[in-house]
């Protein structure tokens, strides 16, 4: 089966002043960090991505812009007088907000070490990047002492490089631990990192000390600390391994109710004697996820 193509394969160069915006950016915008970063990297490396159009309106002569709006902003502003585009075949502009590839801390570090590697300097990519050159270099570090496991359990995710200066102070066990209880409270943050590290037992420390806590914290605070922490592992560890029979469970006694509520003589009976428990039946039967 023949797949339509949504654009034309090669770009095309157009001027500035024929490519209408669709929609309207106030003037604050131009002082927000995304479109610092955007300015950096035009004028650093130019272009990298090209605008997405509709083909020339024939009364206008223009064309309508579906994707690019702040690049053109910043084009504009640069005082370009052409930039390349693609042509769409399509007038839809939803697939490119919502298909958007993000980059996670992970990824940004192997571009970043690769671009190194093939000569670009330190200097070059923060002015590109829109970075403190230190900031280059703490992500350069990202995976300095971090094992292989905690980087395969982070690396679709996107979180600050002081999370894994964080993480390296713990032994490799540690820093699974830590990771896995970060993710599963979604709270890929570095003060939940340390909090962690505060935690951690003098034996999963790479040092064999302790950090230093804040005077607001006593001693029993700690301790008390690291036991609820080991009782949150236990519970994690014992969810992971129910989880799937449990949603198995769910997923039967689901379809069970399901037959239970759609049978006219039971719903009747229910919706009569015990009207409470057929709005509970209901609301499982209204679950979708259980089966996704």
């Amino acid at each position: 089966m023949a797949v339509t193509l949504a654009f034309l394969m090669k770009p095309l160069s157009i001027a500035v002043d024929n490519i209408l915006p669709s929609r309207l950016w106030r003037d604050s915008v131009i002082e927000t960090k995304k479109v610092q970063k955007i300015r950096a990297s035009i004028e650093e490396i130019d272009i990298i991505e090209p605008l997405s159009v509709c083909a020339v309106d024939r009364h206008t002569g223009r064309h309508l812009l579906l994707d690019g709006h702040l690049r053109l902003l910043v084009l504009r502003q640069l005082g370009r007088l052409e930039v390349p585009c693609i042509i769409a075949t399509d007038n839809e502009s939803y697939t490119y907000n919502n298909r958007v590839n993000r980059l996670s801390t992970i990824q940004e570090h192997f571009m970043i070490f690769r671009a190194i590697e093939r000569g670009v300097s330190k200097e070059r990519l923060a002015r590109a990047l829109c970075m403190d050159l230190s900031l280059i270099g703490k992500k350069l570090r990202l995976l300095d002492g971090l094992c292989e496991e905690a980087t395969m359990l982070l690396k679709q995710h996107e979180f600050s490089p002081e999370v894994c200066s964080t993480l390296r102070k713990m032994k490799p066990a540690r820093q699974v631990e830590c990771a896995e209880l970060m993710l599963a409270a979604n709270m890929l943050t570095v003060n939940y990192a340390k909090a962690l590290l505060v935690a951690t037992p003098v034996e999963f420390l790479i040092s064999g000390m302790k950090p230093a806590p804040s005077r607001h914290i006593t001693h029993e605070q700690i301790c008390r600390m690291e036991r609820e922490m080991s009782n949150l592992q236990d519970q994690y560890r014992s969810a992971e391994r129910s989880f799937g029979e449990d949603t198995l469970n769910l997923v039967l006694a689901q379809g069970y109710l399901r037959k239970l509520v759609e049978n006219e003589r039971v719903r009747k009976y229910l919706g009569t004697h015990y009207e409470e428990v057929l709005k509970e039946f209901e609301s499982i039967v209204a679950i979708s996820s259980m089966q996704s």
